[in-house]
């Protein structure tokens, strides 16, 4: 029978060997710190308390601060002149993410640079439409100028017949006014829609997962549609598998619609891996 004191101690981040090759899971506060830097309380504080050692410790003569994401142990000197006299309180302290929703983080911000992609792009062509049809007349007169110099300069061969580019801006010149702005509204909303949902989930927030949600399983229907009427091509069958993963991971992982307990459940793995009961169950502080 296995007792508490026999189960395996979490080790603090960083300081664990894999097991594997390659090793068993990404480390997002060892990543997070290599970005932002540490998150080190108490640097600018005078003296330092015994109820700061959880995080800030003085072992002769030299302090150590403790990183409030990865555990690391860090040697800073000591402030002169120091801005405080002492840390602030721990309800001072914003506890920056760890663990699970550190993950999460990461997993959503993914996302919302391929969101922002699909805006840049959707806008590019919305703009695109709205700029032919200010110059429709313009560009429909050099087109076929073009074509006809072609035409004399290569016996015939770039007639207005031809298929290909050229036939495909011909059909372009022959949609109806009104077809083409409907269409450039349709992408400019669709491009608004993206934008949206890139800023809400850069920022997690949790309307945005839904949006992000409803909005990609929509475009389900025209995807398979696409691939079921018209050919089938790798960057298709990516694209919907992307999606199919974004949907399942909002639907399992971010427990949408009360899956799996829900946002009730998510908002307790917060507070359980990252809050000051998490830093003191990974390394507890002296007695």
């Amino acid at each position: 029978m296995t007792t508490s004191s026999d189960a395996p101690r979490k080790m603090p981040p960083g300081t664990e060997k894999p097991r594997k090759v390659p090793p068993r899971g990404l480390r997002y506060e060892l990543i997070s710190c290599g970005l932002s830097g540490h998150e080190l309380v108490g640097t600018d504080a005078a003296h330092i308390r015994p109820e700061d050692a959880l995080f800030a410790r003085e072992i002769a003569g030299l302090r150590w601060h403790r990183c409030l994401r990865c555990d690391s142990w860090l040697p800073q000197p000591v402030p002169e002149p120091a801005a405080r006299e002492y840390p602030p309180a721990r309800e001072q302290i914003k506890l920056p993410l760890r663990g699970r929703p550190l993950r999460d983080k990461y997993v959503l911000r993914l996302i919302a640079l391929d969101r922002a992609l699909h805006f840049l792009v959707l806008g590019v062509l919305a703009v695109a439409i709205f700029a032919f049809l200010s110059h429709r007349l313009q560009l429909r007169h050099d087109f076929f100028r073009i074509i006809e110099g072609l035409q004399a300069g290569f016996g015939g061969v770039a007639s207005s017949r031809t298929g290909g580019i050229v036939g495909d801006v011909q059909h372009l010149f022959s949609f109806k006014q009104s077809t083409l702005y409907a269409v450039g509204f349709v992408f400019a909303a669709y491009a608004l829609l993206e934008g949206t949902e890139a800023v809400g989930l850069w920022l997690r927030k949790r309307w945005a997962e839904y949006l992000t949600f409803v909005a990609t399983t929509l475009l389900f229907i025209p995807e398979i549609y696409e691939l079921v009427v018209n050919s089938v091509t790798p960057l298709k069958v990516l694209t919907l598998l992307i999606n199919l993963a974004i949907v399942a991971y909002l639907i399992l992982g971010k427990r949408l619609f009360g899956v799996r307990g829900g946002g009730r459940v998510e908002r307790a793995e917060i507070e359980r891996d990252s809050s000051w009961e998490a830093l003191e169950r990974v390394l507890p502080g002296p007695r």
